[in-house]
């Protein structure tokens, strides 16, 4: 009986070591796909933004986004007006209280956070935009002519 005892107990570190290796992996992966509170990745890439209504079974729909970024800043939006200042916020630094939302109903939440998100999302989109695009920008500018070139290797 003392052998089946120390058996147990030598296997169980190994187990246990083996049970923890899993969980960071579970967590990683789990970090990759879901990397901020709200949102989740769509199978053919986009980024949606959800929320639960408090006391209630139903969710407040936030919109559909290209970047995670936007999504999680669309939940910020509605996670704050709905909880207040105490709320659990993926970006706290940047919530931005501009106007007393005096009707927190579904749809002005909603309205709110969907704004929010679309902005962040046409910034992002326009950050990460191809270097191909950019250069069609340049080209449409008409350069002045009339000035001499910064970098210039003559003095």
């Amino acid at each position: 009986m003392e052998g089946g005892c120390c058996t147990s107990s030598t296997s169980t570190p190994s187990s246990t070591s083996t049970a923890t290796t899993e969980k960071r992996k579970h967590s990683r992966q789990q970090n990759q796909e879901k990397p901020y509170r709200g949102i989740r990745m769509r199978k053919w890439g986009k980024w949606v933004a959800e929320i639960r209504e408090p006391n209630k079974r139903s969710r407040i729909w936030l919109g559909s986004y290209s970047t995670p970024i936007a999504a999680a800043r669309a939940y910020d939006t509605a996670v704050f007006y709905l909880r207040g200042p105490s709320a659990r916020l993926n970006f706290p630094d940047l919530i931005y209280q501009e106007d007393d939302l005096r009707d927190v109903s579904a749809a002005s939440i909603r309205k709110k956070a969907t704004e929010v998100g679309a902005k962040v999302d046409a910034l992002q989109t326009a950050v990460h935009a191809s270097p191909e695009d950019n250069s069609r920008v340049l080209l449409s500018e008409k350069p002045d002519l009339n000035k001499f070139p910064e970098n210039s290797d003559e003095e």
